[in-house]
């Protein structure tokens, strides 16, 4: 692949930082004005589940971490959201996609996860154990190769502060002092205190994106402020192909609002949910016809100026 011009929202030093210590945090990476509507469609999503006179959950106390629980994932879910185009589009956004490309050093990247996730102080304990993703993302490890690995965006559409329930992590330098190389993706007992001693915060103003990979160990906190919010949405990359990696498969869902993508989306923003690009051999005047059928407003004129040339 040629150089790339870097994205005025990232640069080179993020992406090393990335790749060696496994997260960065990309502040401000969206403007308020691409964050407001997304913000206001988690609301219409979740806004009425909250209990603004809920009380926080009592703190741990000294290097005591958390657990897991399903309370943490009580208003959580995939994409696509009955919502507004915005917060659905929101993970394939042209510069998060540049920023997947650049990080993985291809062209061809798939978007295999997003989800919305609204936290709200007193609803659960979400203070939880250190983990690494890999253990729901791949039957493997994660690779060595750049390519073959993931890029894993938090995005914040919220402000989320220590006392919101900002993430949490250790860079890889550091966990590989406190325990090898060869990790436990659950982060066993006698790690935690010690993981915990070097953990840094991943907070960040509204529009941020925690960028990390899947073999970075991390754990969420409680929020503590009296009628906390957070809001969230996840977008995970891989390159396309690369099979050892998953979490959603899109065409289960199929009775989710997809038409918002194939009435709103660029042919490349279609490409990285699986749908095969303009010029691909996959498409003909009938796959052109029946997916047209399928999705009425479709922009199906770029698969067809493809054919032509």
């Amino acid at each position: 692949m040629g150089k790339r011009a870097i994205s005025a929202r990232f640069n080179s030093a993020a992406l090393e930082r990335w790749r060696t210590e496994g997260g960065v945090l990309l502040e401000r990476f969206f403007t308020a004005d691409e964050i407001a509507p997304c913000r206001a469609d988690m609301d219409s999503l979740y806004g009425d589940r909250r209990d603004p006179a809920a009380a926080a959950v009592d703190q741990k106390q000294g290097d005591a971490v958390g657990v897991f629980s399903r309370d943490q994932f009580r208003n959580f879910d995939d994409m696509p959201f009955d919502c507004s185009p915005a917060l659905n589009l929101l993970a394939l956004h042209p510069a998060l996609i540049e920023l997947a490309q650049t990080a993985l050093g291809t062209e061809d990247v798939h978007l295999y996860q997003s989800h919305s996730w609204a936290k709200f102080t007193g609803e659960a304990d979400f203070d939880q154990l250190f983990h690494c993703d890999f253990k729901n993302h791949t039957l493997t490890v994660p690779a060595e190769r750049v390519s073959q690995r993931t890029i894993n965006c938090m995005i914040y559409l919220t402000d989320v502060a220590d006392d919101l329930g900002a993430i949490h992590y250790v860079p890889v330098s550091d966990s590989n002092r406190v325990c090898g190389e060869e990790r436990d993706p659950f982060g066993p007992e006698e790690v935690q205190a010690p993981l915990k001693s070097v953990e840094r915060s991943g907070a960040g103003p509204a529009g941020s994106v925690f960028a990390y990979g899947i073999d970075v160990y991390h754990r969420g906190t409680n929020l503590t402020r009296p009628g906390g919010v957070r809001y969230t949405l996840t977008a995970s990359f891989k390159a396309a192909g690369n099979d050892m990696i998953g979490w959603s498969a899109w065409p289960v869902s199929f009775q989710k609002p997809w038409h918002i993508f194939f009435e709103h989306c660029t042919p490349q923003q279609l490409s990285c949910l699986g749908v095969p690009a303009p010029g691909h051999d996959f498409w003909n005047a009938e796959t052109i016809s029946r997916t047209q059928r399928r999705w009425p407003m479709w922009h199906a004129q770029p698969y067809r100026d493809a054919l032509a040339s």
